[in-house]
């Protein structure tokens, strides 16, 4: 959540009462994240004091936004504890800030929990799974984004920033995951609309108890299993060797199988699914790491993590 386009306190203050949400009382600039311009606002309405976040989107079109945006809306609408996008008057929730596409919703009780315990890999598995099933009726298509067209296109331009072993991994995963993709079993797996981006700092949890997931603008229709090895490689993962913690996935993946259980070939494939997950951001960590853009509290990631996990995961598949 870098800064990458500044909005003033006025700017803000009128959006804010265009949509219904009370005067602007407080305005801070978020430092996470690499994608979006994100503020925190707050704002009084008939005495009370209400919580949200402005989004600026620095990538995402006009003609994109709506698939993310009404996403959101479909999940709240069926109980997902996700963000939920405010209307204007005439019931519109993307609007234009500085010349960009923006979004408010309200912001997420709670806090990170980013030493996650076995029950909270289990009370994120089960949401998950939830809100697979959920959005199954979701009507809007729009593919992953940052699926294997984007892993395709990219490896090529981070590849000469990489040691020679790095660019053999690098390459030689690439081309594992096409053959994946391209196989009957890959084909079989149920899709729909999914985060893809559920990491540790995209959930929240009050009193111990999960209370939200948000940040959903990585989101697209892509396999279900492909979501479940994203959070697996971050949720249940030691962060310093990137080796997998068997309590917790074990924890994590009976919760989410106890809402939806997984097709066969699901599990036929999840070790793939687990590789790729890996890659996927690695490569993106590579693309920001050494392709950076400017931005105020702009902080990249280091793309070594996942290339350990990437590792980890070929050594005990």
């Amino acid at each position: 959540m870098a800064v990458f386009t500044e909005v003033s306190r006025d700017e803000a203050a009128a959006l804010l009462r265009r949509l219904g949400l009370g005067e602007l009382t407080d305005m801070a600039g978020c430092a996470g994240g690499i994608e979006n311009t994100n503020y925190f606002v707050s704002t009084e309405h008939d005495g009370v004091r209400h919580d949200h976040v402005l989004t600026l989107f620095e990538r995402l079109t006009f003609e994109q936004l709506p698939f993310y945006l009404h996403l959101m809306k479909h999940l709240a609408g069926k109980g997902i504890p996700v963000p939920d996008p405010a209307a204007d008057a005439q019931g519109n929730i993307l609007h234009t800030v500085c010349g960009k596409p923006a979004a408010v919703v309200n912001k997420l009780r709670g806090k990170h929990e980013l030493a996650p315990s076995a029950d909270q890999c289990a009370q994120v598995g089960a949401m998950l799974a939830r809100m697979h099933l959920a959005g199954r009726d979701y009507p809007r298509q729009q593919p992953n984004l940052r699926g294997l067209p984007w892993w395709n296109e990219t490896v090529p331009v981070v590849l000469p920033h990489l040691a020679p072993d790095q660019a053999a991994l690098l390459q030689s995963e690439l081309a594992y995951q096409n053959h994946i993709a391209a196989s009957a079993s890959h084909e079989a797996l149920p899709r729909g609309p999914v985060h893809a981006d559920l990491f540790r700092d995209n959930v929240m949890f009050d009193q111990g108890q999960l209370s939200g997931f948000f940040d959903f603008y990585f989101a697209g229709c892509d396999s279900f299993a492909f979501d479940l090895a994203v959070c697996l490689n971050d949720w249940c993962i030691d962060l310093a060797s990137g080796a997998q913690d068997d309590a917790r996935t074990q924890a994590m993946r009976q919760a989410y199988e106890s809402v939806r259980p997984l097709t066969a070939a699901e599990r036929e494939l999840l070790p793939a699914m687990l590789r790729a997950g890996a890659l996927r951001f690695w490569i993106s960590r590579l693309w920001d790491w050494h392709l950076p853009r400017e931005a105020s509290m702009l902080k990249p990631h280091d793309p070594t993590h996942f290339e350990r996990v990437l590792r980890a995961r070929l050594a005990q598949p």
